[in-house]
């Protein structure tokens, strides 16, 4: 879709609830396209993983072990995670305050699989999120359990898919924008780490569901990706008022 189609299309209907959910692993850019994408659609944009993210740094600010699962839980439930939704992207809030710098610092990278695996603080988050959901009913939400589990109703799913070498790529040089020291051998090996991690924990393991549309970026760039994602959104809503209306 050319941007003077975009910019014709315009927002999608202000009235009805909408909620987009985007899935995949590590690395493939689900934050940074989920955030464009809502931006394209007139939407709020929700990124999960910087809520797993910030359970994960909660717990080691605090010197809590990242295997006591009520102690991370009750950490997390008593920070009252928020979003500021003034700001954009909209900044994450722990205990009142922003923690959006401290979430992508290498011993939170590190620890959020682990933190991110333990039942009791999975329902923590998706208790939250799914109060956020209500809140804000029109969304694009990202994550790893967000079509199977948080919002299995969701109108449209997508799960994001790309090869390991190409998500460890994208992962390396997003760390080096930041300025975070990292190597590529490191980034690969924490890589792998997590997908095992994400793919066999008991409780919300990362799974396309069975009704998403599965999009392989590993041949596609940014702009390509959020092309591709606006073009099934905009087309399945228009099916859907095609066929209320034929009802």
């Amino acid at each position: 879709m050319s941007t003077a189609d975009r910019a014709e299309s315009g927002t999608l209907p202000a009235t009805e609830p909408m909620i987009v959910t985007i899935d995949g692993p590590a690395g493939t850019g689900k934050s940074t396209v989920a955030r464009e994408l809502a931006i394209r659609l007139g939407l709020e944009f929700l990124d999960t993983g910087a809520m797993y993210r910030a359970a994960a740094a909660i717990a080691l600010d605090r010197g809590i072990a990242l295997d006591d699962e009520q102690g991370v839980a009750r950490a997390a439930l008593e920070a009252d995670l928020h979003f500021d939704w003034s700001a954009d992207p909209p900044a994450l809030m722990a205990f009142w305050v922003p923690i959006v710098d401290r979430l992508r610092q290498p011993d939170v990278s590190r620890a959020v699989s682990p933190v991110a695996s333990l039942p009791a603080v999975r329902d923590v988050m998706v208790r939250r999120q799914r109060v956020i959901g209500q809140q804000h009913p029109r969304l694009v939400t990202e994550g790893r359990d967000q079509g199977s589990i948080v919002f299995p109703d969701a109108e449209v799913k997508i799960y994001l898919d790309a090869s390991r070498t190409v998500r460890s790529r994208r992962r390396f040089d997003q760390l080096q924008e930041a300025g975070i020291p990292a190597s590529m051998d490191t980034v690969e090996h924490e890589l792998a780490d997590r997908d095992h991690r994400d793919s066999t924990r008991a409780v919300g393991p990362l799974i396309c569901p069975e009704d998403a549309l599965l999009v392989d970026t590993t041949e596609m760039d940014f702009s390509e990706v959020v092309d591709t994602l606006e073009t099934i959104v905009r087309e399945r809503v228009s099916s859907r008022a095609g066929a209320g209306a034929r009802a």
